[in-house]
């Protein structure tokens, strides 16, 4: 019936869709005829059709990315762009949009100023901007968002990552929200340049803490100006510098209190005792099945940084030794998104990671014993590398319980656009369809326009908008409205899960959830922040092919609780609360 409804709404777009086609059909073709795209691959019969439109103008999410100059950009604040959330924060049962702004350095007229966007979903698929009543129009050069119910009081918190000063709203649980950042003890006077971050319950007390990773210690004032230095060109073109010869940074671990407040455990931990590096999102996961909720941080320019949790309260950072530091040529990388997920089926978290133009992104398989293997070129994902990567996440457009991969894309520098280089500033996203052999198959040129046409994307998150078992994806463009892509192709089966701790904490982040159907395993958890500093519903699903019940779904919970179901009907959400004996 959704669907039905989606094919109504968007067939009186007519000619403009259309055109929006053509143009998108044209610029793909051009690419291709000058190898900015790799070959198409054969088509086969196993490829499921997909079709991504843009729905976003039509559910009202109008909001638009400001990040400097659009022609030009000076300094290196002005490429990173900002996040994106889909959280439930009224507990409607229906995923809401929350959206993080930037800023540009010559400012605005008073009262212009940019802020961050709240949408409220109206359940008929369109969204009502809800910013201004809620309290949460921030401005500021905002970069990153993750969520979670911090204080346990059954509604859903947002932490606001900013160069400048972080925010945490605390959910009032009235449809507003309040600053509530110094009286939990995670202001900082001095001016600070966060991005990634995640709730985690590193030491399992049914409390999340907060991690937060920085990117550079930025001073406008001592930077030097675009073209200034080899480090401030890219192929003969002068460009913004950074962030090699920039000051790095650290990474923070707040740990919550019980009572509202934090406590910087950064070194305490560990997580600080590292060289600086040049951090972008936060990815959390037990990468080892040990129980204990693992950190990994994809660095720019850096080492990403992977923090092994020892279940004692500290962090050993051991990427190196895991195999998850480099690409498979043992070089540093410029790092922006990750996420995880088990795309093989085997039962164990694996990673992938964006990078920089001229390179591929990393696939990293999960080896079960510490370490992983990057398996990036023989999965064919090595092709596409004209390419800027920042958030991606596994996500299974047609529901067959295999995970695929979406990326978008967008350069940093603007000066590149009419200058004959095999790059552009406003990129088309990426698509890579799980073969169910370890493989990915690049579906990018046929998945319809909300793929090919070009943005400057950078946050994205994954929701059931509108809860009809298919799963949307938000992308924050910086210098377009944000992106709100459905998928109009095929689909199989689905379950829906909504987990509520009770030992554990409310969202129940952390909790690791095993679905096997018709001899296949699925692995998920509940998981803050991740993609490119973003934020993802906590809701988990899964595709179920042509089964109509999930055979089994196990349960681990970060208390360490475990709990078994089985066969679960499908084509519903279902929600399952900690201790319970069934599922509603």
């Amino acid at each position: 019936m959704a669907m039905n409804r989606y094919r109504r709404q968007f067939a009186v777009l007519g000619a403009a869709t259309l055109l929006v086609v053509l143009v998108s059909t044209s610029i793909l073709a051009y690419c291709r005829q000058h190898g900015a795209l790799g070959p198409r691959e054969a088509a086969s019969h196993a490829s499921p059709k997909v079709n991504f439109i843009d729905i976003a103008e039509r559910a009202g999410v109008t909001f638009r990315t400001e990040a400097g100059g659009e022609k030009a950009k000076r300094y290196i604040i002005e490429t990173t762009g900002s996040g994106a959330a889909f959280f439930d924060y009224d507990n409607d049962g229906w995923p809401d949009i929350f959206l993080v702004n930037g800023s540009r350095l010559e400012g605005f007229s008073q009262g212009q100023d940019p802020t961050s966007h709240l949408y409220h979903n109206r359940h008929d698929g369109t969204f009502a901007d809800v910013t201004s009543a809620a309290g949460v129009a921030l401005k500021g050069w905002g970069q990153g968002v993750c969520a979670a119910d911090y204080d346990n009081d059954g509604f859903t918190d947002l932490f606001v990552t900013f160069w400048g000063h972080n925010v945490l709203l605390h959910n009032n649980g009235n449809g507003t929200f309040t600053d509530v950042t110094k009286k939990a003890g995670l202001w900082q006077s001095e001016v600070t340049w966060s991005t990634g971050c995640a709730f985690l319950d590193y030491d399992r007390d049914g409390r999340v803490d907060l991690f937060v990773s920085h990117y550079v210690d930025l001073d406008l004032e001592h930077t030097p100006e675009p073209g200034s230095s080899d480090l401030c060109q890219w192929k003969g073109i002068p460009v913004m510098c950074g962030p090699r010869g920039l000051k790095g940074t650290h990474n923070q671990l707040f740990r919550n209190n019980g009572d509202g407040t934090f406590t910087d455990v950064s070194a305490k931990s560990g997580v600080a005792n590292t060289p600086s590096y040049y951090g972008f999102t936060v990815l959390t996961g037990d990468f080892d099945n040990d129980g204990w909720p693992d950190v990994y941080v994809a660095c720019d320019s850096t080492p990403s940084l992977y923090f092994h949790n020892n279940g004692n309260g500290t962090f050993t950072e051991m990427a190196a030794a895991a195999g998850i530091a480099y690409g498979a040529n043992g070089h540093e990388q410029a790092g922006m998104g990750a996420h995880a997920a088990d795309y093989d089926g085997d039962g164990w978290l694996d990673i992938v990671k964006t990078n920089f133009s001229d390179d591929a992104p990393n696939l990293y398989h999960n080896n079960r014993d510490g370490t992983f293997s990057e398996t990036t070129f023989e999965a064919g994902l090595g092709k596409n590398t004209q390419f800027l990567g920042w958030g991606t996440l596994f996500v299974d457009v047609d529901n067959d319980g295999w995970p695929d991969l979406f990326m978008a894309n967008g350069h940093v520098y603007p000066e590149v656009d009419g200058k004959g280089l095999n790059s552009t500033f406003r990129e088309p996203r990426l698509l890579y369809w799980n073969q169910h052999n370890g493989k990915f198959r690049d579906l990018s040129l046929e998945a319809g326009p909300g793929i090919t046409t070009p943005r400057n994307g950078h946050g994205v998150a994954a929701a059931d908008i509108d809860n009809d078992g298919t799963l949307e994806i938000l992308v924050n463009n910086s210098h377009d409205q944000a992106s709100l892509l459905k998928n109009l192709g095929e689909h199989g089966n689905w379950i829906l899960l909504h987990l509520i701790g009770a030992k554990s904490n409310r969202n129940a982040i952390g909790a690791q959830v095993k679905l096997r159907v018709a001899g296949h395993l699925q692995v998920q958890e509940v998981r803050s922040g991740g993609g490119y500093v973003s934020q993802s519903d906590f809701r988990l699903h899964f595709g179920l092919g042509r089964a109509t019940r999930a055979d089994s779904i196990d349960i681990r919970w970060p208390s360490g609780t475990l709990q078994h179901f089985a066969n679960l009907q499908g084509n519903r959400i279902v929600t399952i609360q900690e201790n319970a004996e069934s599922a509603r």
